[in-house]
């Protein structure tokens, strides 16, 4: 069977973050009977060409799996080469891009369309360029093209925002993302009175960077805070820069850019807690490898990472800055035994959290099952 995966960004493309790293961890997990071909542009977020790529051809990825980096006349070319694939499922990633979205979405023909939301349906994602979104969302819920989709979610939450924008008959199926697991190496030793304090993640209002930049001008103890990530809205970092240089002395904030992914275990070996408070994660992938490599998270409540504390994981808190000095400082003031347990926690919460077996149930279902 071939399921034909339309998404804007493809490996070696990284800065667009999760819906990325979905992909290329599903079509390296499940192939069960599955060849899978995606259809993806030769850029990068920000518009950088990808380098190491072969353009407008069908080029391998690894033995179920082949790309098409697409340079020029996107829609046109996309068309025309499901059109000579017949695939059974078009894998449509995301709602809101014309290209790679709509087109698929309303001038492709399979017995299947899958529409991926990736969650963007999150009502903290919507608040972001809100009336544009508003207008298509409204189209497509008014639309009869609706009726012939079924939509993909990756947790209950998410199939409940469906539903709430597209109806109670909307077709739904859940099917979890699958991580990129890290192996964990031993616990950085950690000192009372000090934290190395890491984030990796694009830089914009979603990620709230800037209210864990207020919430350590409030924190004692000497934190070091490093920030990776590219930067997505160039506004709101300016505002982060702008805190960044009203921080006492006992903070010390460095950003150290972007870094290209397979780099990110060994970059995690070298920091004590993993901080990333988003406004809303349909997964979170950072959080999860960070986890998965024994790294305590502190993060919100507007994750699938929730129970942290009771599974000494790390720490969910309100988006504050208060909530978040807090939790800051109840690491900052751990000793090295504390901590250790707080990073065999974080290990075992994943290894608790995710069933593999049962994901791929549901990629069966969400494939195969075409009632």
């Amino acid at each position: 069977m071939i399921v034909f995966i339309t998404i804007p960004w493809f490996l070696p493309a990284y800065k667009a973050g999760g819906p990325i790293q979905s992909v290329a961890n599903l079509v390296s997990r499940f192939g069960e009977g599955i060849e899978y071909r995606i259809f993806c542009g030769d850029t990068d977020l920000d518009g950088s060409k990808l380098s190491g790529i072969e353009t407008g051809k069908w080029v391998p990825y690894n033995e179920n799996t082949m790309v098409w980096y697409a340079e020029k006349d996107i829609s046109k070319t996309l068309t025309t080469q499901a059109e000579l694939l017949k695939p059974e499922v078009i894998f449509i990633i995301g709602i809101f891009s014309w290209h790679y979205n709509i087109v698929p979405l309303l001038f492709c023909k399979a017995s299947k369309k899958i529409l991926s939301v990736r969650g963007m349906l999150h009502p903290g994602a919507l608040t972001q360029k809100k009336i544009k979104k508003r207008v298509f969302l409204d189209m497509l819920r008014l639309s009869a093209i609706k009726k012939k989709i079924t939509f993909h979610a990756t947790d209950e939450d998410e199939a409940i925002y469906i539903k709430y924008e597209f109806g109670k008959r909307a077709k739904v199926n859940i099917a979890a993302n699958y991580g990129k697991k890290i192996v964990a190496a031993a616990p950085l030793f950690k000192d009372w009175g000090s934290l190395k304090l890491i984030t990796v993640a694009l830089i914009s209002p979603m990620k709230n960077h800037l209210l864990v930049l207020e919430a350590l001008a409030d924190c004692k103890g000497n934190i070091e805070y490093d920030i990776y990530g590219p930067v997505k809205d160039a506004a709101y970092w300016e505002l982060c820069l702008a805190q960044i240089k009203t921080m006492p002395a006992n903070i010390r904030v460095q950003y150290r850019g972007e870094t290209n992914p397979e780099k990110i275990s060994g970059i995690l070996e070298q920091y004590h807690v993993f901080i990333m408070p988003s406004k809303s994660e349909n997964f979170g992938h950072a959080i999860y490898e960070a986890l998965s490599a024994g790294k305590p998270v502190i993060t919100s409540r507007n994750t699938p990472w929730n129970g942290l504390q009771k599974a000494r994981a790390g720490i969910n808190t309100e988006t504050t800055a208060e909530s978040l000095s807090d939790a800051i400082d109840f690491f900052m003031e751990a000793d090295n035994e504390i901590y250790i347990r707080f990073a065999k926690g974080a290990v075992d919460y994943i290894a608790e959290k995710i069933n593999i077996e049962k994901t791929d149930e549901q990629y069966r279902r969400l494939f195969f099952n075409h009632t």
